[in-house]
């Protein structure tokens, strides 16, 4: 058989990787020929590559997808790749959306390696690279310090509830008062990792002074949206930056009957959307430029909070200009490039 393609489908689990083995051939007739379970850790790992050598034409390259499982898939993200093994990694809701057609009825682990097979054969995907290391590590700390803002927020919540009490209890005060300082204290341990990080790489830190040079946007923000996109390296457009940050326009509309109203997707990365709230709310106030934005905005559709919205991806749809280009923030050059667009 003369094969075009071959693909290994894995559905990732805590404690498991449910595989299938897929092929394209000749003719573009697909076939699912082999099903396994593997152990998701480091015996498994090996367990499925000889596995793969004996089911697999050995001079034709393999090509792995698989669903971005929380953290569950990382670990074997990364072992393909230090085995040279290209591998593509799918966000979910491609794949269920890809299975309603199929008319698949019944869902398991194994219906949904068969999918994500039958998926990467019919489909041309890109390939997964691994986070630069400081990316990576930009990300945990900025995903910490967030967990640790909210956290704080629900202290002092408890705190003012509690002193409201008719008879406040003074231990238990004084324990919440002692998370919250705790609180403090990590979150400047965190910006300090951070500072730390950006002195040790010169051109990461020349591309976040560049970004924060956009009216709003801080340090935090800045290395935020570098840790949450591996410094843009597969983003190829703004529209795709916006998708992938969930902050992409959905509409529905059929005929005459049915008009929904226009609404971002939330199908991305939440992590974004949250970190460029606040920049647009600063830039609304302080800058004319989006000032205006969110003034006309607001008098054609009345909604504060969808004009807020179109200034975060504004902002962000910013950072990556100034990212591509090595330019830093320059109102009257960046609308004359805007008239220059609509003119073309």
């Amino acid at each position: 058989m003369n094969v075009l393609r071959q693909v290994l489908g894995v559905d990732v689990a805590q404690k498991e990787l449910v595989v299938t083995l897929g092929r394209l051939s000749q003719d573009l007739t697909t076939e699912l020929y082999s099903r396994r379970k593997f152990a998701n850790k480091e015996s498994g790992f090996d367990a499925l590559l000889k596995w793969l050598k004996k089911h697999t034409v050995a001079d034709f390259q393999l090509h792995v997808v698989m669903e971005a499982t929380g953290v569950y898939h990382q670990k074997f993200a990364y072992f393909l790749d230090e085995n040279g093994i290209d591998l593509s990694v799918v966000l979910p809701n491609k794949i269920s959306n890809y299975m309603r057609t199929l008319s698949i009825k019944t869902i398991t682990d194994a219906t949904c390696a068969d999918a994500i097979a039958l998926f990467g054969l019919e489909r041309k995907l890109e390939n997964w690279k691994r986070p630069k290391k400081l990316y990576k590590t930009l990300q945990q700390l900025t995903r910490e310090r967030d967990q640790i803002v909210s956290e704080r927020v629900m202290i002092k919540n408890q705190i003012h509830a509690e002193e409201s009490e008719a008879e406040p209890n003074k231990r238990s005060l004084d324990r919440l008062n002692v998370r919250l300082r705790l609180m403090d204290q990590q979150e400047k341990e965190i910006k300090t990792d951070i500072n730390e990080c950006l002195k040790k790489d010169h051109s990461v830190k020349e591309v976040v002074d560049r970004i924060c040079t956009i009216p709003g946007v801080g340090i935090l923000t800045a290395v935020t949206i570098l840790g949450e996109t591996n410094g843009f390296e597969l983003i190829r457009n703004k529209k795709q930056l916006t998708s992938y940050a969930g902050l992409d326009v959905k509409e529905k509309q059929s005929g005459t009957s049915i008009k929904g109203k226009s609404r971002i997707s939330k199908k991305g990365n939440r992590h974004l959307r949250k970190a460029m709230h606040l920049p647009a709310l600063t830039a609304i106030r302080h800058d004319e430029r989006y000032k205006e934005l969110f003034a006309r905005l607001v008098s054609r559709h009345g909604i504060k909070m969808k004009a807020v919205v179109a200034v975060q991806r504004k902002l962000l749809e910013l950072t990556y200009i100034l990212f591509i280009n090595q330019m830093i923030y320059d109102a009257e050059k960046l609308s004359l490039n805007e008239k220059e667009q609509q003119l073309q």
